[in-house]
């Protein structure tokens, strides 16, 4: 790769990264968000089994974690 090659890609580069910094601001860490709007804090309405059994391992009674009701995060 010779030098004019070198500066060429350098300059693309710095190119590519003013492009994304120019782009959608990032969200202010400082203002509340509002869990809700996340889909892994999404809640199912499901009903506790019969029997108090956990729903994810029927071996084990519930204990009323809410993993079954979420996606687990």
């Amino acid at each position: 790769m010779n030098e004019d090659a070198l500066r060429g890609l350098v300059r693309d580069t710095i190119a590519r990264i003013r492009t994304r910094e120019s782009g959608p601001a990032a969200p202010d860490p400082s203002q509340p968000v509002d869990p809700g709007s996340f889909a892994g804090n999404f809640r199912y309405n499901l009903e506790p089994s019969a029997d108090g059994s956990c729903v994810i391992e029927p071996a084990v009674r519930c204990n009323h974690c809410g993993y079954c009701l979420s996606y687990g995060h």
